[in-house]
């Protein structure tokens, strides 16, 4: 009799099956030694080295994502930040990179800054036309394209497996950061995609206490080697407690995001409605220009995430945000406390965000009671 094949669900909340061989401990262990006794022959037979890349408390965090993704093998990293420019980093100045147009600020100011006087050649697109996208490739000299989807903050969804495509055709590699949809969702790595990057600071830990970065590939190569060359010279490793409390907060990761959608979705509804919003932007309403991509690539949900546009523009947006006494006015995104930010006012004038426009990260609190004080906070 084969065994049956365990569900996502249940690899999360048993963190793989974990026990502890020695003590018999369900929760992994901390192992905070930097270094590891060397064998008599000088060899290290128990294949450890180095905390940089070795240490035993990134095994159980970075093998469950490798699982959850469908991917061959996944890097826990210092942050989001240095998750993602690792990436980029393992290219050689003078490659081309396609990037959207809409993306997280942070990621999109190095890459128009460092990225950009380190010689890499970054055009910015709407990675949600695919004819514009086409049209941007470059045969031969395009080694990246990047995907953020649904992407920060307007949710905009670009089609996974149809830039894979493209991206195939003319060489190119695919990373997808997709931080927001987590692999709860949409698991890129079936789509077509090379790699799949989360910042783990948000929904995998989802508890607003830690700062951490995840990439998984699709298959281990040469790109992938270099990659993880960046991470060991660089140090960009995650310390060993943020590694044991990144695997506590993925062992809730289905629950937590699927309340978190139920939630986001019903609120996009009501917000739609409200005479004070000119407009909600979220892939999971069907006045979404993404939503029918995204009912083909987002499984179950659409997502914690929202926007509203705030009708009155950018005085009326913040006003809103001020009145709010249930939501909290922070920055970040996948915690278990819902947020509220006006984007346009972090981001600066550079930003393409709307002034007009707040973002919602949907918590685990009761739905009802975040419209209420939305619907308070608007007036």
């Amino acid at each position: 009799m084969t065994e049956r094949r365990l569900s996502p669900e249940t690899l999360a909340a048993q963190a793989l099956g974990h026990v502890d061989g020695a003590t018999g401990a369900l929760i992994p262990s901390i192992h905070p030694s930097t270094t590891y006794e060397r064998d008599a022959d000088t060899g290290y037979s128990r294949g450890r080295v180095y905390a940089r890349a070795d240490n035993p408390t990134f095994d159980t965090p970075a093998d469950l994502l490798t699982r959850l993704e469908g991917g061959a093998e996944s890097l826990l990293f210092s942050s989001g930040m240095a998750a993602a420019t690792a990436v980029f980093l393992a290219l050689a100045p003078g490659d081309h990179v396609l990037a959207p147009r809409v993306m997280y600020w942070a990621l999109r100011g190095w890459l128009l800054d460092f990225a950009t006087r380190w010689g890499i050649e970054v055009e910015l697109v709407d990675t949600s036309d695919l004819d514009a996208l086409a049209a941007a490739v470059r045969p031969g000299r395009t080694r990246l394209i990047w995907l953020e989807t649904p992407a920060n903050p307007t949710w905009e969804v670009a089609d996974i497996a149809a830039v894979a495509d493209i991206a195939r055709a003319a060489g190119a590699r695919l990373a997808v950061d997709s931080t927001v949809a987590t692999p709860v969702l949409t698991r890129p790595l079936e789509l077509g995609a090379d790699l799949v990057m989360h910042s783990a600071t948000k929904y995998l830990n989802g508890h607003t206490d830690v700062v951490a970065g995840t990439l998984t590939c699709a298959q281990r190569d040469d790109s992938w080697a270099r990659i993880a060359a960046v991470q060991r010279q660089n140090g960009a490793i995650l310390g060993p407690f943020e590694a044991w409390l990144l695997q506590r907060g993925m062992r809730t990761l289905y629950p937590r995001l699927r309340w978190q959608c139920a939630s986001a979705a019903a609120l996009a509804e009501r917000l739609a409605a409200h005479p004070r919003v000119a407009e909600v932007l979220y892939p999971g309403l069907a006045s979404h220009p993404g939503h029918a991509i995204a009912r083909r690539q987002m499984q179950g949900g659409f997502g914690g995430m929202l926007s509203v546009r705030v009708a009155g523009g950018r005085e009326a947006a913040i006003a809103t945000a001020a009145r709010v006494r249930l939501w909290t006015r922070a920055t970040s995104l996948g915690g278990v406390e819902s947020l509220i930010e006006h984007r346009a006012s972090i981001e600066g004038p550079t930003s393409p965000v709307p002034d007009d426009l707040l973002r919602l990260s949907v918590g685990l609190e009761s739905a009802e009671d975040l419209w209420d004080d939305l619907a308070t906070a608007l007036g």
